[in-house]
């Protein structure tokens, strides 16, 4: 790749911005107010604003390998925390992706080096859920399950931080886990029961907000 195409890219997208609205630049450097915050995977595939149709200042975005939210991850505790008590967001969104590498790679016997401490955040959802992933018979099949299933456990990893916590008690805040079907570009709502799961972690995850 020559990376001057990059800068070609900026020029045309800066004018057919101004195109549309001349003062377009002056609005977006007044300040963000984006109701969402995204949790996706870092895979280059999956582009947050674009996949859901939004425009740059309406959505905050952090991205990962496999879209963990690991528990003493600093950086993805920090993104939340700012998206909670300082842009107020509405919704958050952990989106997953079938045929991603990373949750691949965690199904794999092998040593991964630098990877092994992130992937074991992975592992850990495969070994709660071992007994229906093992029933799978269907690698691919099993393998779109523990997709699906990573999802659901990083939003119950975000129900356990206590700005989500309180903001989820005042009815502030949303929780959502979606996949996206690579194939078709199709986001897929996996329907989590926040509240229930909420229940079931306040029983030791209780902090009292």
């Amino acid at each position: 790749m020559d990376i001057n195409y990059i800068f070609k890219n900026n020029e045309r997208w800066i004018e057919e911005r101004l195109a549309t609205d001349s003062d377009y630049f002056n609005k977006l450097s007044s300040g963000q107010n984006p109701q969402l915050l995204y949790i996706g995977c870092s895979d280059s595939r999956v582009s947050a604003e674009e996949i859901m149709g939004l425009k740059p200042g309406e959505v905050f975005v952090h991205r990962n390998i496999s879209n963990v939210v690991g528990n003493i991850d600093l950086n993805t505790q920090s993104v939340v925390d700012f998206a909670i008590k300082h842009l107020n967001v509405a919704h958050i969104v952990v989106c997953g992706h079938y045929q991603c590498g990373g949750v691949k790679a965690a199904m794999q016997a092998k040593d991964l080096g630098l990877l092994n401490p992130w992937l074991r955040i992975i592992r850990d959802v495969y070994r709660l859920h071992a007994k229906e992933l093992n029933s799978i018979e269907d690698d691919e099949k099993r393998y779109d399950r523990l997709v699906e299933l990573n999802v659901v456990e990083q939003c119950i990893n975000l129900i356990k931080i206590a700005s989500v916590q309180e903001a989820y008690n005042k009815g502030a805040v949303t929780i959502h886990g979606w996949v996206m079907h690579l194939k078709s570009g199709r986001l897929i709502d996996l329907n989590i029961d926040i509240e229930k799961e909420m229940k079931h972690i306040k029983e030791v995850y209780n902090l009292g907000k």
